[in-house]
């Protein structure tokens, strides 16, 4: 970018760049560097794991098909739960004073209770007020839940119908899932939004942090390059078109490149547009993420677009990483939706 900025307004004490952003090993790995000045540098990652709670004992495990209870429970599985998957409701009591018994060797234990109950799943509020009553016992129910297009997606990825359509679309069965596990999703201690996580992810939700710290944790802040003739993304929160700057794509020597390549950071550095935009944006992201945190966002995605996807959004997006990496306890990643296609 050029070395001169546009003149800013002087920042308060208060407004002081805070260094230490928390990020997983693949949310760092997902910003790369491009190397050049202005649009370089990947997030660093100093928070280190804590463990869950002691008194995160028995876990009872529910929500949507395909929002992950699998993954959670191979996690909670690593951490030294004893689990069992699909444990009838009925034995949901007799299992949990189980664990009370002073001979036991059931430390920690989890259990997933789902939409699999059928009818029986009515009683589940009855039956775990009960277990809320069990001295020692302090239960956690946690819920897992993803977007309707992304259970949908996932139901369809794996070919597998959805477990209350077999023989209807996957979507029919989501909306009426959901509709069933109101209640339960009602009296749930923890609900976590898996829409934008991958197994890897989710699988830190639950290792890396207590059950319970996603709470006080900031927003994951995703920057997602796009090519405006591919459509919308879908999920993107805010959206800023950069086409307004020179297109590389008319440059013979830098058409078959990237944003992620040195030549195409270069030409974008001659404009002062370039740097303009940065800086507003920065401003304006730095005043929303903390006001959607203090709403309980858990997820925001800033879609950078541009003609194909390629170019300028690439190389913006990765931009805007390095730019917001010191705001306070907010989780960046960079993904680039187009930048593979011609």
């Amino acid at each position: 970018m050029p070395s001169k900025r546009t003149p800013r307004p002087k920042e308060k004490p208060n407004d002081k760049k805070h260094r230490g952003t928390h990020a997983s090993p693949d949310e760092v790995s997902a910003v790369r560097a491009s190397g050049v000045k202005g649009i370089k540098g990947a997030v660093s990652a100093d928070a280190r794991p804590s463990p869950m709670r002691s008194s995160d004992r028995f876990v009872v495990l529910t929500g949507m098909s395909g929002s992950g209870k699998s993954q959670a429970m191979r996690a909670l599985e690593d951490l030294g739960y004893f689990c069992v998957d699909n444990l009838p409701l009925t034995l949901l009591p007799t299992f949990a004073e189980l664990t009370l018994r002073p001979d036991t060797e059931l430390e920690k234990a989890a259990v997933v209770i789902d939409i699999r109950e059928g009818a029986l799943l009515s009683r589940f509020p009855r039956v775990f007020a009960k277990l809320r009553k069990m001295k020692g016992l302090k239960p956690r129910l946690i819920f897992l839940e993803a977007s309707d297009a992304a259970l949908a997606r996932r139901f369809s990825e794996t070919r597998r119908p959805h477990p209350l359509a077999p023989h209807r679309s996957a979507m029919e069965g989501v909306k009426e899932e959901r509709t069933r596990l109101a209640q339960l999703r009602k009296l749930a201690d923890e609900i976590i939004d898996t829409s934008h996580m991958n197994v890897h992810e989710l699988r830190e939700q639950f290792m890396a942090h207590q059950i319970g710290a996603h709470r006080d944790r900031g927003p994951v802040v995703t920057f997602l390059s796009f090519g405006f003739k591919n459509g919308l993304p879908l999920d993107a929160d805010l959206v800023f078109d950069v086409r307004f700057l020179p297109n590389p794509h008319y440059i013979a020597k830098l058409r078959e490149k990237t944003g992620l390549d040195k030549p195409i950071v270069q030409f974008l550095n001659q404009f002062d547009d370039t740097r303009e935009f940065l800086d507003r944006v920065e401003d304006l992201l730095k005043f929303l993420i903390p006001r959607y945190a203090r709403e309980g966002k858990s997820y925001v995605t800033v879609a950078i677009g541009c003609t194909g996807g390629r170019h300028r959004s690439v190389a913006l997006a990765e931009a805007l990483a390095r730019e917001l990496k010191g705001l306070k306890g907010v989780r960046l990643r960079v993904k680039h939706r187009d930048v593979a296609n011609d």
